[in-house]
Formats: structure tokens, C-alpha cells, sequence
């Protein structure tokens, strides 16, 4: 049973609770002193259990999304780093200013191939969370980001990110170092590299913050992530001037993966272990690799012009719309 569960996960955490109490040791012991079969008497719950589940997480709404995305358990781009890449050596500073731990990225190999990555770190605990300024990147963290994506150029191997951020800083350090130009210069730089990149949305895409790593030939993102060009809670404000509007902000923005992929912003939606990525990690580490080897395997044969122009297209189409004129 996972340590937090939320409003909608109840049924869940009752039958969690249930199964749990009849496995542990005491429960076995009762057992065995009336006569009963544990396992027999497990099976129809853990069935049971598995019924709710699907029906719950095949029916979540836009702001039970948005929850599952900033699970606390939910991993980060260090532990798919850790589970999908061999050899990975990180790298620090953006060789102007200081070094954002925000940021990760480095030197790696994929099934042997040397390849470079860049994720956005939140921290487990508060105080990693601190020093990561969880996973909201400055200026200097954009900067280091280039650095790294520049570098895989120069040697001509493939770049992968990973998004998860709510945003960028929106502090007063962060604007005078000047982040929104950081940003805006990622986005130019990322969409001109001569190489194949293959962005992941694993968890929250907020905003400029992520639009900063998430220029790319392909886009992917898991089942149960988001991706806004502002959080539920900030529309709210903006529109109602009330934070408790969140859930219906979450519905109006269209965040979900599935409402990305039918909007044709991202490539391919990735199915999460059921309950989500938290629940078994090494399960969608591997699924998430399947993927990354597929799409790498699919752009390798393309030429640098040929990169570069597709996707200039596909960002001059998002967006695009047509008015239905009435008769």
C-alpha cells in the first residue's frame, strides 16, 4: 500500500488495508487457529482489489491526473536515468554562472550507444527539494541544459530529455539573471540541433519551464502526466481569483496526455503500471526504454536537414485551427 493515498484512491487503500491485515503475521496465526485457508480467502479481494483499480485509474478526471503527476513517490528523471542508461556521468554548471541542480544531465550509453541526457529534478525530501528548488529551474539551469545539448551535437549522438517541472523559477533572482531569455533561447537552439532528440513528459510539464528541454523530434509522455502551458491552481486565480476552482481549470486547460496526443502535440502516449508509475518502477522504466530504443531506431536513419526541417513543422503547426463557418 502506497503512503499517500488521494480522495479518489480510498476504495483502494481499504482493500489494501484489508488484504494487508489478513497477509501479516497476525492475521495468518488467527487464521490458522480457525481453520481457514489464507490464500483462499485473499484470492477474491486481491481480485476485487485489481476490479477497482482498473475502473478508478481508467476514469480519471484532468485534476486526478494532475495529482497522480506530482505523486510524491511518482519517479524522477534520475531514476529512469539510473534504470534505463548504463554508465551515466553527470555534469555541472552552465560554465557562466553557477551550477542549478534543477537541471541533470550528462554523458550515458543506451544499450551501448553513447548518448547524452537531460531531466528536471524535483528531490524526494525537503531538503533535496530545497536545494533542487523542486524542479523549477533559474536561468542557470536553462544555460547548463544548452551547454549539455550542445555538447551531444558536437559529437553527433542522441539527445534525450526528461519533463518534470510545474514551471521556471518565478523568483527574483531568477529574472535577474534572465530566465524568460534562457528559455526563449532553448527553444531556438533545441529546435536547429543537428541530431535526433527524444523528449519524455514522466510527470508534470508546466509551462515555459518545460518547453525549455522539450523541443524535440519526438514527443512522449506517460499515462498518467500533464502538460499546461499554466497549473490548474494558477489558471484558477487568473480566471475566478480562487484556488479552490482548480478541478475545473484542470478540465478547461485539456493537460492530460490523451487530450496532447489528440491535439497532436505529443507522439505517443506510454501506459503506466496500473495505479500509476510509483506503483512499479522498474516495470515502467522498461516500458519507457522500449519506447526511447523504438524512436531512436526510427530517427537514425534521417539526415540532419531532414531533422531540422521536421521539426520547424512541427512547431509551426501547433496550435493551428480552423473556424467552422455557419450557413
Amino acid at each position: 500500500m502506497q503512503g499517500t493515498n488521494f480522495d479518489f484512491e480510498k476504495p483502494i487503500a481499504e482493500l489494501e488495508a484489508m488484504i494487508a491485515s489478513l497477509k501479516s503475521v497476525e492475521g495468518r496465526s488467527k487464521a490458522a487457529a480457525e481453520g481457514i485457508d489464507i490464500d483462499t480467502a485473499v484470492e477474491p479481494l486481491e481480485l476485487e482489489l485489481h476490479r477497482v483499480m482498473e475502473k478508478v485509474y481508467g476514469n480519471l478526471s484532468a485534476w486526478e491526473k494532475t495529482q497522480m503527476a506530482r505523486h510524491k513517490d511518482r519517479p524522477y528523471s534520475l531514476d529512469y536515468i539510473r534504470l534505463i542508461f548504463d554508465d551515466f556521468f553527470e555534469l555541472h554548471g552552465d560554465r557562466l554562472a553557477a551550477n542549478d541542480e534543477a537541471i541533470v544531465g550528462g554523458l550515458a550509453k543506451l544499450n551501448g550507444q553513447p548518448v547524452v541526457v537531460i531531466g528536471q529534478q524535483k528531490g524526494r525530501d525537503l531538503k533535496e527539494r530545497q536545494r533542487r528548488n523542486f524542479g523549477s529551474a533559474r536561468a542557470e539551469g536553462f544555460r547548463k541544459a544548452l551547454r549539455i545539448a550542445r555538447l551531444a551535437e558536437k559529437f553527433r549522438v542522441p539527445l534525450f530529455t526528461f519533463v518534470d517541472t510545474a514551471g521556471a523559477a518565478a523568483d527574483l533572482r531568477a529574472e535577474e539573471h534572465g530566465v524568460s531569455e534562457a528559455i526563449a533561447r532553448n527553444l531556438m537552439e533545441f529546435s536547429l540541433l543537428r541530431i535526433p532528440v527524444i523528449v519524455t513528459v514522466i510527470g508534470e510539464g508546466g509551462s515555459g519551464g518545460a518547453l525549455g528541454v522539450a523541443v524535440g523530434d519526438r514527443v512522449l509522455m506517460l499515462e498518467h502526466s500533464v502538460y499546461s502551458v499554466i497549473s490548474p491552481e494558477g489558471c484558477a486565480a487568473i480566471l475566478w481569483r480562487d484556488k479552490a476552482m482548480a478541478n475545473e481549470a484542470a478540465d478547461a486547460l485539456k493537460l492530460t496526455a490523451q487530450y496532447a496526443h489528440q491535439l497532436n502535440l505529443v507522439d505517443e502516449i506510454l501506459p503506466e503500471p496500473l495505479g500509476g508509475a510509483h506503483r512499479n518502477v522498474t516495470d515502467m522504466a522498461l516500458t519507457l526504454k522500449e519506447a526511447l530504443v523504438r524512436h531512436l531506431n526510427e530517427l537514425s536513419g534521417s539526415g540532419e536537414t531532414t531533422l531540422v526541417d521536421g521539426r520547424y513543422s512541427r512547431l509551426r503547426s501547433m496550435g493551428v485551427f480552423q473556424e467552422k463557418v455557419s450557413r
